[in-house]
């Protein structure tokens, strides 16, 4: 497949995906585990999962700089060092 998101847009493009992939498993087992598996289960896991992402995705984007910052400082460049 043929590249189709400029490099300027990475990082929103990473945080699209990020949150929509965490968002979903996680949605998905809250739904498993409050309404069981069941013939409506896939309703009620959209019903879930479609909010949520609304919500993941503009934090992802908030929180991801802030946890790039965080682990400049803590993570050591090199093993010997």
């Amino acid at each position: 497949m043929k590249p189709f998101v400029p490099k300027r847009l990475e990082p929103i493009a990473f945080g699209l995906l990020l949150s929509g992939l965490m968002s979903f498993i996680v949605s998905g087992l809250s739904t498993a585990i409050a309404r069981g598996i069941a013939a409506t289960f896939a309703g009620y896991w959209l019903a879930a999962w479609l909010p949520s992402w609304a919500i993941a995705f503009p934090a992802v984007l908030f929180v991801a700089p802030l946890v790039r910052r965080i682990l400049r400082r803590i993570v050591i460049e090199n093993a010997a060092g």
